[in-house]
């Protein structure tokens, strides 16, 4: 898998919702929250399925309500086409508040 160039990531960021480039290494960040930690919970539990699929698995960090998410392809040392599907499936995943 390639590390996404400048221009595709930036199309990439342009499509996804409040996704940014982590200042300090090469990664998606975004922070999430929900109305209470069982809709957090169900919504972590959906991912983690979708995830376990497609073998591309999120850094998190849930605090009650709260999931902090970081993506980024290890085996590639960046950003690739596996972290923007699953940031996109995250996104559409999340209950409208």
């Amino acid at each position: 898998m390639s590390l996404l160039n400048e221009a595709e990531l930036s199309n990439a960021l342009d499509e996804l919702n409040d996704w940014r480039v982590d200042e300090e290494r090469p990664a998606l960040f975004k922070n999430f929250q929900f109305k209470n930690f069982n809709e957090a919970f169900r919504w972590m539990t959906g991912v983690a399925l979708y995830a376990e699929k497609a073998d591309h698995h999120p850094e998190w960090k849930n605090v009650w309500n709260k999931v902090d998410v970081v993506l980024t392809t290890h085996d590639a040392g960046g950003i690739t086409k596996k972290d923007i599907e699953l940031a996109r499936f995250m996104d559409k995943l999340t209950p409208s508040t």
